[in-house]
């Protein structure tokens, strides 16, 4: 295939032309098309090092995530773009009952169900501002390649092509900003390439034994990847593989276009990928693309964070670690977050959720350890959460209008907190997803996260006496405790203007709480203590 470079530039739109660049020009032709918008950074690790958080995002302390799309529309949960293909799997044998044999209806078919019809994102954003939000997330294109805006290098499956025709990422976005929230993107693309490497498999056994899948179909090379030049078995290696990274050229450079193409069309003040910097050079290319093009503060330092799930590459500048499902053991010294869902990722039908008791402890905790939590509620395919969902919110909302004082703009103290819930011992898998957050105890009233905010802490206790007990003792503020904290003065419970009896002495900061138990005390209180 010989090209001018001009005819392959005009052919980088496609997934086709993707895939002919690097033949027709080589490892140099690919190199060259990495273009960051010049500013303070450049692809490299070493630029990226002096990067520094910026302030806002150690003060915002909550977020909430659309991890929405056309998964979620077919209501079965999280990954079904791949599962479905997966032959044996219960999103295979649910696809066949509900729309029949894979090689006949392939995942592109179900892409219609992703409606959007009841959506308002207006109401919506409006709704999770009230339940304390500062940062909002929309999803911007999840593992199976469909982008969720109007999308320059994904032309025919992008959400205003397809599905709800709507720019899902834009709309979020404008929500977002016209109530002062932060906005941020997802990105899952870089393993797409072989996670949706079963469409390109066939049945094994059966009456369409044989029969491949559409993912083979050079007609939809575009949504699920041109394997055609990989070695025989390619795709049914990739099965037990899911998250590789392995791939072409030609891929990294067309994952790197269609990043920066969100980027440059949103400029988003955070942007999640979803692994580590595992393209190295492109992957740098699409941290500096964000930094460059986004907010500024006054001096002129970039006011955008971008998440990796790899400790490593947090550690000198460059970003802030994320951990999924995952809350850290102690305090860090740099502002890192949570991610996590009330539910699956990606809605499911009949789902359970974390009750609004499980997201405030969830909360407190990761606060306490100068952490973040960025949660999702996952949409149907109308776009309206379901009354379940509703449910958690309002017990978040009522909790966060109460006690939010102590959770925005603070600080960790000298310790994280007490209870038994910090003598509970985690092994760690080693692996860089290894989720800790529902192997963690439920908090109890015994179960105490300070933080801190000028001359106050904030003690949070998780839970509310039993009848009969009115004090609560936080040990870590006893006069002789290791923190050796200064004289309280003042106590208050958040919500309320009265000051409450309370001692101090060798054993603890002793505080007698009012007999009428306040509005959302069984989600858990926060007592404001002011020191001399």
């Amino acid at each position: 295939m010989k090209l001018t470079r001009r005819q392959a530039l005009q052919l980088l739109g496609t997934a086709a032309a993707a895939t002919a660049l690097p033949r027709a020009f080589g490892q140099s032709g690919v190199q060259s098309g990495i273009q960051v918008t010049p500013g303070l950074f450049t692809n490299t690790r070493a630029s990226l090092q002096s990067y520094v958080l910026p302030e806002w995002f150690g003060d915002a302390k909550f977020g909430i995530w659309s991890h929405w799309g056309p998964q979620s529309a077919i209501g079965d949960g999280d990954w079904y773009a791949r599962q479905m293909y997966v032959e044996g799997s219960d999103q295979y044998e649910y696809h066949r009952k509900r729309f029949g044999p894979q090689s006949k209806v392939g995942y592109k078919d179900l892409i219609h169900l992703f409606t959007a019809d009841k959506w308002d994102p207006e109401h919506l954003m409006d709704l999770y501002q009230r339940a304390g939000a500062k940062y909002f997330f929309s999803m911007g294109v999840h593992h199976d390649n469909f982008d969720l805006w109007n999308s320059k290098y994904q032309p025919r499956w992008n959400a205003v092509a397809a599905g709800p025709k709507r720019d899902v990422v834009g709309l979020w976005a404008a929500a977002a900003r016209k109530r002062g929230l932060r906005f941020g993107v997802s990105e899952h693309l870089s393993n797409s390439y072989n996670w949706l490497a079963p469409s390109h498999l066939a049945d094994t056994k059966g009456p369409l034994a044989g029969v491949p899948y559409d993912g083979q179909n050079p007609a939809y090379a575009d949504l699920y990847h041109d394997l055609s030049h990989e070695v025989p078995g390619y795709a049914e290696s990739m099965k037990n593989d899911p998250m590789s990274r392995k791939t072409p050229e030609s891929w990294k450079i067309h994952y790197y276009r269609r990043v920066k193409d969100l980027i440059d069309q949103h400029q988003p003040d955070l942007l999640y990928t979803d692994g580590g910097i595992s393209l190295e050079e492109y992957s740098l290319a699409t941290i500096a693309e964000a930094y460059n093009v986004g907010a500024k503060s006054a001096l002129g330092h970039p006011e955008t964070v971008y998440f990796s799930k790899t400790a490593s590459d947090c550690v000198t500048g460059t970003c802030a670690l994320d951990r999924e499902r995952g809350v850290l053991d102690e305090i860090s010294p740099k502002p890192w977050q949570t991610d996590t869902c009330i539910g699956q990722w990606h809605y499911k039908e009949g789902g359970k959720y974390k009750s609004a008791k499980k997201v405030i402890d969830l909360l407190v905790d990761i606060v306490s350890k100068n952490g973040n939590l960025l949660l999702n509620i996952p949409l149907p395919a109308s776009g309206e959460p379901d009354p379940e969902e509703l449910k958690t919110l309002a017990g978040i909302t009522e909790w966060m209008s109460v006690n939010g004082e102590g959770i925005f703009g603070t600080r960790p103290w000298k310790v994280f907190g007490e209870g038994p819930a910090t003598k509970v011992v985690i092994p760690k898998s080693g692996q860089e997803f290894d989720p800790s957050e529902d192997k963690k105890p439920d908090l109890g009233v015994r179960d105490v996260r300070y933080t801190t905010k000028g001359t106050s802490i904030y003690a949070f206790v998780q839970g509310w006496p039993a009848a009969g007990s009115s004090e609560i003792v936080l040990e870590a503020l006893g006069t002789n405790s290791p923190q050796q904290p200064e004289k309280a003065v003042d106590v208050r419970l958040l919500g309320r203007n009265e000051s409450l009896k309370f001692t101090q002495d060798t054993t603890g900061l002793r505080v007698t709480l009012p007999a009428a138990k306040p509005t959302a005390a069984d989600l858990g209180i926060a007592l404001r203590i002011h020191f001399v």
